[in-house]
């Protein structure tokens, strides 16, 4: 078994906390990222889990088993780290051996697992070669294989493609989704990169100041974000903010913007007229339009990507991203107007943040 369960973990530095009081639990198999902003704590936890760093407070379980005081050897994980980690004077094979070379493993077990991994990761052609005659992304997956060899409870990967250009590291991600799904060992990945996560995880937890601010599958963060950092956080390009207040119309209840643009809302929301809110709009959820309800302004910026084209408008003072068909004629200083169906309109309490 290679679950993990953290209890009421805390990290201090000095006077300064960065993991405070967390709880969390990995089960069996599972694949887990811990997203967040720069000095969040993800990559702090990862530490704390292999054993390199150690926990103010709590415990922590790895297969059951409580881990605080055995050394990161003694705990069964292997990491993957983002600088590789890889002995230049040895072959690739030597690399991945050589953990298992110091822990006492026959000679005939050693070249059956390294030869495994070199074939479970294509690394079969460069077994006689040197690091140094290594692209990134070969290099990379020599450090996947020399985790793999072990044979882990847990794999820990601490941000390993954002040494990689943008291609590779999408290579890169469904090679490590194709590996997981072959030996389907726990896995915690540790990634700034949302669109990481979201590719990669069965799970996502988003941390921010060293607290768990919603975790779940990724499709539910990105359509019920929990508050306003989650709905910042998750989505590529971001999601848009607008101050409104609650209102109510014959059809239903509306956010009002600072401008009197009214926006449709969904009809099972609960709101108070007056209420002060803020809506969230997605910018894929714009829908071009030049009739009916709708709102829009001046494009001020417009951004051809090729299959999609990336329109910023003017709204209620401020600029609004949405995002068109990459076919759709749009011009600068012209007036772009979309519409967005109202269950895709996200509402958030002013005072707490909090979604409504």
């Amino acid at each position: 078994m290679g679950s993990v369960r953290l209890r009421g973990i805390e990290k201090k530095f000095g006077a300064v906390s960065v993991i405070k009081n967390m709880d969390l639990t990995i089960a069996d198999g599972e694949f887990v990222a811990l997203v967040g902003p720069s000095g969040c704590g993800k990559s702090t936890l990862l530490r704390i889990i292999a054993g390199l760093d150690e926990a103010t407070a709590g415990q922590i379980e790895i297969s059951d088993r409580v881990v605080n005081d055995l050394s990161p050897r003694e705990r069964n994980i292997a990491m993957v780290f983002q600088s590789y980690a890889l002995y230049p004077h040895m072959s690739v094979a030597d690399n991945m051996a050589f953990n298992l070379k110091l822990s006492g493993k026959s000679k005939a077990e050693i070249e059956a697992r390294v030869s495994e991994a070199a074939r479970m990761l294509d690394l079969e052609p460069l077994l006689k070669r040197r690091p140094s005659q290594l692209s990134g992304g070969q290099r990379q997956r020599v450090a996947m294989g020399r985790a793999v060899v072990r044979d882990p409870a847990v794999f820990l990967f601490d941000e390993p493609l954002s040494n990689l250009d943008a291609k590779l590291r999408v290579q890169m991600r469904a090679e490590i989704k194709v590996l997981h799904q072959k030996v389907k060992t726990t896995a915690i990945y540790v990634t700034h990169d949302q669109i990481e996560a979201m590719t990669l995880a069965d799970r996502v937890v988003v941390l921010n100041g060293g607290r768990i601010e919603q975790q779940g599958r990724p499709l539910d963060l990105y359509r019920h974000p929990a508050n306003l950092f989650v709905a910042g956080f998750i989505g590529s390009p971001a999601m848009n903010f607008l101050d409104a207040t609650a209102g109510h119309t014959a059809t239903g209840p509306v956010a009002r913007l600072t401008d009197g643009t009214q926006i449709a809302l969904d009809p099972g929301l609960s709101l108070a007229d007056g209420q002060p809110i803020i809506v969230g709009l997605r910018p894929e959820n714009l829908l071009p339009t030049s009739s009916g309800t709708r709102i829009g302004g001046k494009v001020q910026m417009v951004e051809p990507t090729g299959a999609q084209t990336h329109v910023v408008f003017e709204l209620a003072g401020k600029s609004i991203s949405g995002i068109v068909d990459g076919g759709t004629e749009v011009r600068l200083g012209d007036a772009f107007y979309a519409s967005v169906p109202p269950e895709l309109v996200h509402v958030f309490d002013k005072a707490t943040g909090n979604r409504v």
